[in-house]
């Protein structure tokens, strides 16, 4: 069984998505490694990472997107078509390896959730509505990716900014997660604040099962050129050595490289489309350390 690895922050803006198909291309491509992309963003920025526009169009119209898995457990049809399998596109960008859970723009309704819980605990005449819920955001993702677990060595899910149920489900049916930022005050407040999720996460449900995730690493890309020099940078970079440890701190930073973004205008991650770049090379050099600190 491989790992699962979340991709998280509550701040959005901090390279979280193209660090999560980065770090999935080098896997496949440089360590031979098999490695499914879970798309949990309802931006499906991960999932345009990986295919075109029209690709994507395509499998919504045949429905076969995250969507679909989830309507099956919130909003079950007598006789499921399609199954996890049948979802999955194998070998995007002609990778070998790399395969990917395309996302939806519409991934669920709160409210359609809340309404099939709440039936569910009358029925079941469970009079703490908090446990039911809490029960289902641990197993929601987890069930999910249960027929496909034992054939990835890494599963990666990528979350969308904020913590609502999506992001909840992946931090709990996670071994570990990778915290993005970039060297700002204001992304400090967002790794300070994902912390305390997940301590709330844990102990929400501490009573029924032990949620067991671990942070891999903070990666830190520079949003500026001069920002290495700059006050900012040292600031933070203390606050968070102060808070985490230069332990928790990867030393593989991203740079600034032009080619990142032209590598998404192509729906295809930097480190296949330009992989002599700066940019690629410092997603190699991270993966490395990733590989070597799990």
């Amino acid at each position: 069984m491989g790992y699962v690895i979340a991709t998280a922050n509550m701040k959005g803006g901090v390279g979280k998505t193209t660090l999560t198909v980065n770090i999935a291309t080098c896997l496949a491509k440089n360590h031979g490694k098999k490695v499914l992309v879970l798309d949990l963003d309802s931006q499906i920025s991960a999932t345009l990472s990986l295919m075109s526009p029209v690709d994507f169009a395509k499998r919504r119209k045949q429905r076969k997107t995250f969507r679909y898995l989830l309507d099956q457990i919130i909003n079950p049809e007598p006789e499921a078509k399609l199954t996890i399998h049948d979802i999955i596109q194998p070998q995007v960008c002609n990778l070998p390896g790399l395969d990917l859970l395309p996302g939806d723009i519409d991934l669920y309704d709160e409210f359609v959730v809340s309404e099939m819980l709440h039936n569910q605990s009358m029925a079941l005449g469970e009079q703490d509505f908090e446990t039911i819920w809490n029960r289902f955001e641990r197993v929601l993702i987890r069930d999910i990716l249960k027929p496909v677990r034992d054939e990835y060595d890494f599963i990666l899910l990528d979350c969308a900014p904020g913590y609502n149920l999506m992001t909840r489900s992946a931090l709990a049916s996670s071994d570990f997660y990778i915290l993005p930022a970039r060297p700002e005050p204001l992304s400090v407040v967002g790794i300070q604040l994902l912390e305390r999720r997940i301590g709330q996460l844990k102990d929400s449900h501490e009573h029924e099962a032990k949620i067991d995730i671990k942070m891999l690493g903070i990666v830190f890309s520079m949003s500026s050129a001069n920002l290495l020099n700059g006050r900012y940078y040292k600031q933070v970079m203390h606050r968070v050595v102060e808070d985490f440890g230069v332990d928790k701190i990867c030393k593989a930073q991203i740079p600034v490289d032009v080619n990142v973004a032209k590598a998404v205008d192509s729906f295809m991650p930097v480190s296949l489309l330009s992989p002599n770049t700066a940019g690629s090379k410092a997603f190699m050099q991270l993966t490395q350390e990733l590989l070597q600190k799990l």
